[in-house]
C-alpha cells in the first residue's frame, strides 16, 4: 500500500493523522531516551560495582540490596516470578458483578527463569544487549528510520516488562504503565510511522524500483520501513 489516504479522504482527516501519528512516534522515542540514563553501560548499567541485586525477604517482600538500575528491576522479576499475578483486571463488584482478570504467573515463572538461568548471571553481556536495544529504539523513532522494525524491538521490551512488573505489589507497578507501551509500540508497527516526516518515506521511494526488479535487500527494507 503506496498511500493511506486516496483523492476522497477529506485533507483535515489526513493532515490530522499525519500529525498523530508523528507526535505518538517522537514521544515513544523521547520516552526511550529517558529510559537510556538510569542503566548506562559505563556505570554498570546503574548496578554499581558488586552488580547486587536484591533478595527476598520475609515481611518486606524484598531486600534492594543496595541494587539499583537494571539490576535492581531485573532481581524484583525474579524474586515476584512465582507469585500469583493477576492482569487485565476489572473489578466490577461494585456494580454487583465478579472481578474479571487474567492470571499471568506461568508468563511470569517463564520470564524469572530466563532471568536467574541467562540474562542475571550475563548481566554484563545482556545489559548491553538492553541498553543498545533501547538505544535502537530511540533513533527510529525520533529519525523514522526502519520504524516497523524498531516498532517490534519496542513491542519486545514493552511486553517483557509487562510480564515481569505488572501490577507487582511492592513498589506497586500500574500494569496500564506497561500496558500502554505494549499498545503504542502496536500502533506505530501497523502505521509505520516513519513514513510520515521520517527517514522511511525517502527510503520507500528510493527502494520501491529495486524492489519491484526483485532485489531482495530492498524488499526487507521496505517491510521494516
Amino acid at each position: 500500500m503506496h498511500n493511506l489516504f486516496d483523492s476522497h479522504t477529506p485533507r483535515l482527516d489526513a493532515i490530522l493523522y499525519k500529525a498523530c501519528m508523528v507526535i505518538a512516534r517522537l514521544l515513544l522515542a523521547y520516552f526511550f531516551f529517558t529510559a537510556l540514563f538510569w542503566k548506562l553501560p559505563g556505570r554498570n548499567f546503574g548496578c554499581g560495582s558488586e552488580f547486587a541485586f536484591p533478595v527476598p525477604a520475609e515481611n518486606n517482600y524484598y531486600n534492594s540490596n543496595d541494587s539499583s538500575g537494571l539490576c535492581y528491576w531485573m532481581g524484583l522479576e525474579s524474586i515476584y516470578a512465582s507469585q500469583p499475578r493477576q492482569v487485565l483486571i476489572a473489578d466490577m463488584r461494585s456494580a454487583g458483578w465478579p472481578a474479571i482478570s487474567v492470571n499471568i504467573m506461568p508468563l511470569a515463572k517463564l520470564n524469572g527463569f530466563l532471568l536467574d538461568n541467562l540474562f542475571i548471571p550475563q548481566i554484563q553481556i545482556f545489559g548491553w544487549l538492553v541498553w543498545l536495544t533501547e538505544f535502537w529504539v530511540f533513533l527510529s523513532m525520533l529519525l523514522g528510520l526502519f520504524t516497523r522494525l524498531g516498532a517490534l524491538a519496542s513491542f519486545g521490551i514493552s511486553m517483557q516488562l509487562y510480564i515481569g512488573l505488572a501490577n507487582v505489589p511492592r513498589p506497586f507497578e500500574w500494569e496500564w504503565t506497561y500496558g500502554f507501551l505494549v499498545l503504542l509500540s502496536i500502533a506505530m508497527l501497523g502505521a509505520a510511522a516513519g513514513r510520515t516526516f521520517g527517514v522511511d518515506g525517502w527510503l520507500r521511494r528510493k527502494l520501491s524500483g529495486p524492489a519491484e526488479r526483485g532485489n531482495r535487500l530492498a524488499k526487507l527494507a521496505l517491510l521494516l520501513s
